[in-house]
């Protein structure tokens, strides 16, 4: 073979090895460049917030009928949030639910219903009722009105009951099948009322009035078959 072409061949065979390794060390290259280290790969990056349901704490009162509830305070779940290192974070603080279960008397009775003023016959004349208010003072018919504002329930009649029955402070609604419902409270009593009651069992409740001619001339229907409906028992 010529020596030239020798000389020729020998160049192309340098140059062919010569870009191969260069393409292999760019693979190797490229490859070292593109390759990512994940420290947490086994990690289990699982993150829970706890919910904390709320109680239920249920308190037994005289001041309501049998079996009646109330809520006197609304629940609310609690959240927990896991932080690092085994750690947790209190977001909402759990708030239980309080409810008053009452085992105070029955809540419905059905009876008898008058009026009187503070002008009546064996009435005090002075218009002073029998029971303090909530906070121990006295009320007038005559000088503070036929009318207690109770902080519970705003303003409501006032009535003369069996005490031993609806203690003072006992609020009732009264629904005598004419007029619309409305609400009392037992402030005074009577012989006529407590007698009834320890005779018969009968419930006779007596609506304040200013005076014993506006009591007749109610445009208020008493009478029997009166239904009442006890919402609280005593202050």
């Amino acid at each position: 073979m010529n020596i030239y072409l020798l000389r020729l061949l020998g160049k192309w065979l340098s140059l062919v090895v010569v870009g191969a390794l260069s393409l292999f060390q760019n693979i190797g290259i490229d490859s070292h460049q593109m390759r990512i280290d994940n420290p947490t790969r086994n990690m289990n990056l699982t993150v829970e917030n706890q919910v904390i349901a709320h109680e239920t704490q249920t308190v037994y009162t005289k001041s309501l009928p049998n079996g009646v509830t109330k809520v006197i305070q609304e629940g609310q779940d609690g959240l927990i949030i896991p932080g690092a290192n085994g750690t947790t974070s209190v977001v909402e603080e759990m708030v239980p639910a309080v409810v008053q279960v009452g085992n105070g008397g029955s809540e419905k009775y059905v009876g008898k219903m008058s009026g009187y003023g503070p002008d009546c016959v064996g009435c005090s004349k002075t218009g002073n009722v029998s029971c303090h208010t909530e906070n121990g003072g006295k009320h007038s018919l005559i000088y503070d009105g036929i009318y207690y504002q109770d902080d519970e329930y705003g303003s409501v009649r006032i009535l003369a009951a069996a005490k031993t029955v609806f203690p003072c402070g006992t609020i009732i609604e009264i629904n005598n099948g004419i007029n619309e419902p409305f609400l009392g409270v037992v402030l005074d009593s009577g012989s006529s009322m407590q007698k009834a009651w320890d005779n018969n069992r009968t419930v006779w409740i007596d609506l304040a009035y200013a005076s014993q001619s506006d009591a007749r001339n109610t445009t208020t229907p008493g009478g029997n078959g009166i239904e009442f409906t006890v919402k609280r028992y005593g202050f």
